[in-house]
Order: structure tokens, then C-alpha cells, then sequence
């Protein structure tokens, strides 16, 4: 890894990422991306971190998207699938991550923010899907039409338009507004709310959330039991009810 990307831990359990390239409104460039790739494998295979965080250095940008110069540069067409490390699409996750979305999400940073599980923001950020405006392609916007509305998701694409915060938690983007100052310990905060829970509970939650975005009610029912069945036969099912019994905080153990 480079001083491009950080990894760090605020708390036990969690990781932070954070693009810092703050001068470079944190765009994707060759170092941010080889920088995201590193932490997100590192991400995975950190046993101590149960969930990540990621966020931009400053106060003005998120991530403003691609680096148009280097497009430019490599007369960029059609960009390789694995060009831009994205969780859960080419970065192989098993575990939940939040977007702490500081500034203006653009493009590209909207893209990222996307692809976590959750999205927290700042009162003063911006979001957009900007590439009509420079003639590129956002294919990796179609997740959305599970996310938000579809004539709001039309328009966002079509007019390439930033949205405020607070409309991206009106329309079910953002999970949680705060103010700049306090938008990490608002990440901080759902972070530890998710860590709460029973991990394999936490694992099974998140990908039936996933594969009911896959198929209908009936086929997702029948994964959903299957993907919960490793939970309800594991020790944690058996600590939960005897703490809630006992009064007392339950001892996850993760099996």
C-alpha cells in the first residue's frame, strides 16, 4: 500500500480506508486504485476488522471519479472491468462496509459509495452520476434501480445534476445525515451497531439482502433459509437466547 490510501483502526473491529489525496479532490488515479485495491484485499483478510469504513481526506471531496487526464491520455475507451477496484463487483468481500461520504461523491466516487452496504454523509456533501456531461457511460449505476426510485433514478443519469444529502436521504440513498464535523462518529457509531450483532447473523443478514436483489420472492425465500442455516446451527445461536435469559451482554464467538 501507498500514503495514497490509509488503513487504519479507529476502534477494535473496524477498518477505516481512507483515499488521501485530498488535493486531488481523492480521484481515482492509477495510485488510488492500486492504493484501494491493497486495502480492500487487506480489508478482507484482516481477521481483527468485522467491518470498513471508507472515506475521503479533506473536507471537499469524497471521490470526484476518474482522472479525465488520464483518460484523455490513454484515449480511454471502453475501461477494463477491473479497472476500478468496486466491493462485492471485482473485489471479493465477506464482510459489510460503509460509505462515510464527506464532500462530493462524483461519478466514479458516487460509484464506490454505491457499492457499499451503507452510506453515511455529510450535510455539506453532493452526489452525481456525471458522465452525459463529458460523454462516458456509468453501466455501473444499474444496481440502483434496487436502491432508489426509478424516474429518480432516470433523472439522475440523464441530467448528470448533483443531488444534496439531504435529497439522497429522502430518496433511500444515505442511511444517516450529520454534520461535517460529526459525520465519522456518525460512521463510527453504525459501525458499532452493526458490530453488535452476531457476526455469522451479520453475514447471513447481508447476503440474503443481496440475493433478494437477484431473484423473486419465492427463489430468494428458499437461498435466504439456506444462507441462514450455518447462523442457526453455529454456538452464537445458542449464547444469544442464554444471555438475553441471564441478563447480560452476549460473547460472540463467530462459530
Amino acid at each position: 500500500m501507498t500514503d495514497a490510501v490509509l488503513y487504519s483502526h479507529p476502534e477494535p473491529g473496524i477498518a477505516l480506508i481512507t483515499i488521501n489525496r485530498a488535493e486531488q479532490r481523492n480521484c481515482l488515479s492509477l495510485e488510488v486504485r492500486e492504493g484501494l485495491r491493497a486495502a480492500w484485499a487487506r480489508f478482507e483478510a484482516d481477521d481483527s476488522a468485522r467491518i470498513a469504513i471508507l472515506t475521503g481526506a479533506g473536507e471537499k471531496a469524497f471521490c470526484a471519479g476518474g482522472d479525465l487526464k488520464e483518460m484523455v491520455e490513454k484515449q480511454l475507451k471502453v475501461p477494463p472491468r477491473d479497472m476500478f477496484p468496486v466491493p462485492y463487483e471485482n473485489m471479493q468481500l465477506s464482510k459489510p462496509t460503509i460509505a462515510a461520504v464527506n464532500g462530493v461523491a462524483f461519478a466514479g466516487g458516487w460509484m464506490i459509495a454505491q457499492a457499499c452496504d451503507l452510506c453515511v454523509a455529510s450535510t455539506s456533501a453532493k452526489f452525481a452520476i456525471t458522465e452525459v456531461k463529458v460523454g462516458r457511460g456509468s453501466p455501473w449505476a444499474s444496481p440502483l434501480i434496487h436502491m432508489i426510485p426509478q424516474r429518480i433514478y432516470m433523472e439522475i443519469v440523464l441530467t448528470g445534476k448533483p443531488v444534496t444529502a439531504q435529497r439522497a436521504y429522502e430518496i433511500g440513498l444515505v442511511n444517516r445525515l450529520a454534520e461535517p464535523e460529526a459525520l465519522m462518529e456518525c460512521a463510527l457509531e453504525l459501525a458499532r451497531e452493526v458490530l453488535e450483532g452476531a457476526p455469522l447473523s451479520v453475514e447471513a443478514a447481508r447476503n440474503t439482502v443481496m440475493l433478494s436483489t437477484e431473484m423473486g420472492r419465492a427463489a430468494a425465500l428458499e437461498a435466504a433459509w439456506a444462507a441462514h442455516e450455518k447462523c442457526y446451527n453455529s454456538d452464537d445461536a445458542q449464547e444469544g437466547p442464554l444471555a438475553f435469559s441471564e441478563k447480560r451482554k452476549p460473547v460472540w464467538r463467530g462459530h
